[in-house]
């Protein structure tokens, strides 16, 4: 079977969750007789059935962007042309431009829709982008969102609840070796013996400025490891704070990151927003073994960490709570251990690689039986 991924970037341009799922969907279900193609929006100009581990990228010249969507004009064609030698689409939303390439390439293969998210900021434009939304989820064979309750809380995902199916986002561990002792005692060096640890894109809603509050309330030591978004205001608010024991690390590599991840002593992950369907990382801090801090948004976020199993889940934008969230696993070791190792159990039993990938090779084997069937 030959799939194409469709987004709007991917590697080795940008870093992200929707992006890491790609991946580790591109790549495990290689191994149950999957290839895919992966087809982008770049800068960096034209790519061509380039080899990324076991799958292969394709991008085409990013033009601009209006309200974070990128647009391209050569994409199109370069859709069509690898549509016509895959068996299946693979759609991953929301990217507005994505839902006219559809329409305009023409393409009548059957086609699965990733929910990744609702669109929150944008709200005037999305009253304009909806009909255009309904045709595009209207004609795709099947949709799937990563937890049930974003079904429950999407008004959009309410409206096909009929072909919408659930498939947790997976990771494969082996993607994340542990870090040598090099890389662990560069970090001893530089980090306190203990603290909460945040990877991520510094995007508004990710709850950062209430991450900044709840740390001056405590006084506990934070590494914030990300940048773009909202990162000058970030800054700003700390040194407003006099938050010392913040230290924002900027974008790091692949080991550094898993050497922060085994060291901390618990991820704090206050996305305040429903823009936050899942939260990679979050899923990352257990594979690791991490308790986790979250808030309560009606997504995924705890579907990952259940409250009082694998972390704590507080009210989102609720610095107070937060705070205390934090105060209590840092006061309370043995805690921080079981929820540790509730997190990664859980992890274990429904967020792996192997059955996100399986998951999804089984909908495409149906979707594909379900279009011969209908001739």
């Amino acid at each position: 079977m030959k799939v194409l991924h469709f987004y709007k970037t991917y590697y080795p341009d940008s870093y992200g969750g929707v992006q890491q799922v790609i991946y580790q969907l591109a790549e495990y279900s290689s191994q149950i007789g999957v290839t895919s193609e992966v087809l982008y929006l770049s800068p960096n100009g034209r790519r061509s059935d380039v080899p990324w581990d076991k799958h292969f990228i394709n991008s085409s010249k990013l033009n601009f962007e209006i309200a974070s969507t990128g647009f391209s004009w050569e994409v199109i064609n370069r859709f069509k042309q690898l549509a016509e030698d895959v068996d299946l689409i693979h759609y991953h939303y929301p990217w507005p431009f994505m839902d006219l390439v559809h329409f305009l390439s023409g393409t009548k293969k059957p086609a699965v829709v990733s929910y990744h998210s609702d669109i929150v900021k944008q709200r005037f434009l999305l009253q304009l982008y909806k009909p255009l939304m309904h045709c595009f989820l209207n004609s795709t064979d099947a949709i799937v969102a990563a937890s049930p309750a974003y079904i429950e809380h999407s008004q959009v995902l309410k409206k096909y609840k009929d072909k919408t199916h659930v498939i947790p986002y997976g990771l494969d561990e082996e993607s994340y070796p542990l870090s040598s002792e090099a890389k662990l005692s560069e970090w001893r060096a530089k980090v306190p013996e203990r603290f909460f640890l945040f990877v991520g894109a510094l995007r508004y809603y990710k709850g950062l400025h209430y991450l900044l509050e709840a740390a001056h309330l405590n006084g506990l030591p934070v590494i914030i490891v990300g940048s773009g978004g909202i990162e000058k205001d970030l800054h700003e608010q700390a040194h407003h704070l006099n938050t010392d024991q913040v230290v924002f690390t900027g974008s790091l590599g692949d080991e550094d990151r898993a050497a922060l991840l085994q060291l901390c002593t618990a991820f704090v992950f206050p996305s305040h927003l429903p823009s936050e369907a899942f939260g990679i990382s979050l899923l990352e801090a257990a594979v690791f073994g991490k308790p986790l801090i979250s808030c309560e948004i009606g997504t995924g976020t705890t579907f990952i960490n259940i409250d009082g199993v694998t972390g704590l889940a507080v009210a989102p934008a609720d610095p107070e709570a937060l705070s205390a969230a934090m105060v209590q696993l840092w006061e309370h070791p043995e805690l921080c251990t079981t929820f540790g190792r509730n997190a990664r159990a859980r992890y274990e039993k429904y967020f792996t690689a192997k059955n996100m990938a399986e998951s999804y090779v089984r909908l495409y084997e149906q979707v594909l039986l379900e279009r011969a069937k209908a001739g």
